[in-house]
């Protein structure tokens, strides 16, 4: 039996509204996907140490503040740290797209702003996980 995808959802920093990652998770949930969803606002430190021990496949940040060139990077730094380099990082929010280019070069996953239909993230992220974790998934590659 496959395992299910498992998704970290995470409010980092001072963001308070989480309206849109609800929405995500809940989206996520109802495709099958099994869901964490932190809380509002979580340091990048707490946000890896829940993907570790949670055993996530994907962390999908929602950040609304303006800090995505700060968060993301800090994200991507200490998950590399604790040995989870090879799990998705992904997300959404309000983000400039010459920003979305310069987080993707450093290793973030594709991002997601207002308006992204919750089918198209859905589909990024199973098709990501099935191709680079296949034997989490038990997709044969």
């Amino acid at each position: 039996m496959a395992r299910k995808v498992r998704v970290l959802v995470a409010k980092a920093g001072l963001d308070g509204h989480d309206r849109g990652a609800k929405v995500v998770a809940s989206a996520m949930r109802d495709a099958g996907f099994e869901v964490i969803y932190t809380g509002l606002h979580q340091t990048p430190e707490m946000i890896v140490q829940a993907a570790v021990q949670e055993d996530a496949d994907a962390i999908a940040l929602s950040i609304l503040s303006g800090a995505h060139m700060t968060l993301f990077p800090r994200v991507l730094e200490l998950m590399r740290e604790k040995g989870i380099g090879d799990v998705l990082l992904t997300g959404g929010g309000i983000i400039p797209k010459e920003d979305m280019a310069a987080l993707r070069r450093m290793g973030v996953g594709e991002l997601f702003g207002p308006g992204t239909a919750t089918g198209a993230i859905v589909t990024y992220i199973r098709s990501w996980v099935e191709e680079h974790r296949p034997a989490r998934t038990g997709v044969a590659r």
